[in-house]
């Protein structure tokens, strides 16, 4: 079973792999946007935020979102380690994600071309 902190690792890596991509950044510059992650078998909440290309994470909610995406905390550390594709726990209904499409499909984007 993966942890809280594991999951926020994984956020971590996210991130900084995302920081360390120029040209992710460049593609991501103008998209600002603000994600709450629930890991709902642990009750761990974060947050993933892009704003001028920059990722942070940080543990716990939000304010406000723009998305939400909620799965155990195995799925999602395994999308944010880039070990599975999102699109996988999607179709499975084992992963829930709220928000607009347009925002839902370029986080699948970043998710792609980060780790493929």
């Amino acid at each position: 079973m993966t942890s809280a902190e594991e999951l926020y690792d994984s956020l971590d890596s996210f991130a900084r792999a995302c920081n360390e991509n120029e040209r992710l950044m460049a593609m991501i510059k103008d998209w600002n946007r603000t994600m709450h992650i629930h890991a709902s078998d642990l009750g761990a909440e974060a947050t993933l935020q892009t704003l001028g290309g920059v990722v942070t994470a940080a543990a716990g909610p939000p304010t406000s979102a723009d998305l939400a995406l909620e799965a155990t905390g195995e799925i999602l550390s395994r999308i944010f380690y880039g070990e599975v594709s999102p699109n996988d726990p999607y179709n499975a209904g084992t992963l829930r994600i709220q928000g607009p499409e347009s925002d839902i499909v370029r986080l699948d984007f970043v998710i792609a071309m980060l780790w493929d």
